[in-house]
């Protein structure tokens, strides 16, 4: 059975993608299946996991982001 989206949630998500970012990641196997493990063993998603780990990271070398401008943001 197919289900149907309608106009209003085609619009909804391509809004959501236009205001994120993607970043492709392709770790081998088995570094794959060491990630997924911790972020389950974690209680949280591979994404939340990933992305808990980069902002550590960035916090123990010290960096800090730049203020994000208009110019930063996607084209709507």
């Amino acid at each position: 059975m197919s289900r149907q989206t309608s106009d209003a949630q085609r619009k909804a998500v391509l809004a959501y993608q236009r205001r994120q970012d993607a970043i492709v990641l392709r770790p081998s196997r088995t570094d794959g299946a060491a990630i997924r493990a911790a972020a389950a063993a974690a209680g949280q998603s591979m994404q939340a996991w990933i992305l808990r780990a980069c902002f550590e990271q960035m916090q123990r070398d010290g960096f800090t982001p730049p203020e994000a401008t208009d110019a930063d943001q996607p084209d709507t």
